[in-house]
């Protein structure tokens, strides 16, 4: 017999995730056509994502020009029981260049998170922020337990197929 899943325990497990991830991969087009993943540091402020690159990073460049790009957190190996179902969030994200000017409320979580002398270095240099819009995710917890996820909606629902 199947166990049922308990959401509002899945729901807590997603936001658990979701708030103790550092960084994020990211998977992008470049002006080649070809698939690049990287990865950054980021912040999540109002069911957005936000990164902080450098313009001479490979990247940014394909960042910037894509309409569509995927992220992904993903738990450390060292804490999955399974590498087969590692525990895992992914967004299709709608990426925009933003202004750090009128975005103050980011750079503070950004110093909370990853320091503040960090990120005062980081604002000399040549790095620019990204706001990252999900408009759809998936968050994986093992075999069976996969939930399509609303960001700015904070809500999860079970995947379910039917393999009939």
């Amino acid at each position: 017999m199947k166990k049922e899943i308990d959401l509002a325990e899945q729901q807590q497990a997603y936001q658990t995730f979701l708030q103790t991830q550092k960084t994020v991969m990211i998977s992008s087009i470049t002006a080649e056509g070809l698939p690049l993943i990287s990865y950054a540091p980021y912040i999540l402020n109002e069911g957005k994502l936000y990164i902080y690159i450098s313009c001479i990073s490979d990247h940014y460049a394909s960042i910037q020009q894509s309409e569509c790009i995927q992220a992904m957190l993903i738990a450390d190996e060292v804490h999955s029981p399974n590498l087969f179902a590692r525990e895992r969030l992914r967004f299709v994200c709608r990426p925009r260049l933003v202004e750090e000017h009128t975005h103050e409320v980011v750079f503070q979580q950004f110093e909370e998170k990853f320091k503040k002398a960090m990120i005062d270095l980081l604002r000399g240099l040549d790095f620019s922020l990204f706001e990252l819009t999900p408009l759809e995710g998936r968050y994986v917890v093992g075999f069976g337990k996969a939930f399509d996820v609303n960001l700015l909606e904070n809500t999860i629902s079970h995947v379910v197929i039917d393999k009939k």
